[in-house]
């Protein structure tokens, strides 16, 4: 297994985001691909490095729930639902506020808003947020669990950190709170459905 990425390392991961630069970070589930969330030029290079359709939402990460209201208005039963399920490998789609681009959303009204449960990720997010939360892959590839296996993203990236095998494949959950809708099914799914029927 790879050394875990030093100081250094994160310096230059999170000049690298404020240049408008992307960077892929290790996540609980796979290898992200981290652009400013909130530039609509880095996120536009997202889409751009992964060929992805520009009507396909892309997901924001923070290092925590109260940063998450920044940037997104969520009910009173949603924000308990991301107090419990965050962070963890749930996506939750909530409401965003005006500082969040048109571009991330595909001009929807709402966001879907992540953080990951993973040492480097939330040191990466303490010191550069939001940040995109998409998998570090070209549209229609397999996600990425080592840095080896990451694909021509690779060559897009501004800085790769390396934390060996990610802990788990499967992407994250993403669920609707209002609507008592998975989007898709992921890590902690029976545990959502459970807490959606409950509550």
């Amino acid at each position: 297994m790879s050394e875990e990425p030093d100081e250094d390392d994160f310096e230059a991961a999170a000049a690298a985001i404020r240049d408008g630069d992307l960077v892929v970070y290790p996540t609980e589930t796979v290898y992200g691909l981290a652009a400013d969330a909130s530039d609509s030029d880095a996120v536009e290079r997202v889409f751009e490095a992964k060929g992805r359709a520009r009507d396909k939402p892309v997901s924001m990460a923070v290092p925590d729930v109260d940063t998450a209201l920044e940037y997104t208005r969520p009910t009173e039963r949603e924000e308990r639902f991301m107090r419990e399920f965050l962070p963890g490998p749930v996506t939750v789609v909530v409401a965003r506020r005006e500082a969040v681009p048109d571009v991330l959303t595909a001009g929807e009204s709402r966001v879907g808003v992540r953080v990951p449960d993973h040492p480097v990720a939330l040191a990466l997010l303490e010191r550069v947020a939001p940040l995109t939360a998409t998998s570090a892959n070209v549209s229609g590839n397999p996600s990425a669990r080592i840095v080896e296996e990451l694909d021509a993203i690779r060559d897009e990236a501004a800085v790769v950190l390396d934390a060996g095998e990610t802990p788990g494949g499967t992407g994250s959950t993403v669920v609707d709170v209002s609507a008592g809708t998975i989007h898709r099914r992921g890590v902690r799914a029976d545990a959502v459905e459970t807490w959606l029927a409950e509550h």
